[in-house]
């Protein structure tokens, strides 16, 4: 997944506002004990932060 499809996947889901800030400040255990922003800087791949944010707050599963 291209860094691209994954950030409009966000704004989509939280709105363009809040899924910055949710990428920002929200601590994830999914992600290690890393934001998004911290897990994506780490060399995640943006597919699996996609996948624990999924998790993490039930995206629903057609739009995952």
């Amino acid at each position: 997944m291209k860094l691209t499809v994954f950030w409009q996947r966000m704004a989509e889901h939280f709105g363009p506002a809040y899924a910055d800030s949710f990428a920002r400040d929200h601590v994830m255990s999914e992600l290690g004990g890393r934001t998004v922003y911290q897990a994506l800087d780490a060399g995640w791949e943006a597919k699996d932060v996609w996948r624990a944010v999924c998790r993490a707050v039930d995206v629903p599963a057609d739009k995952r």
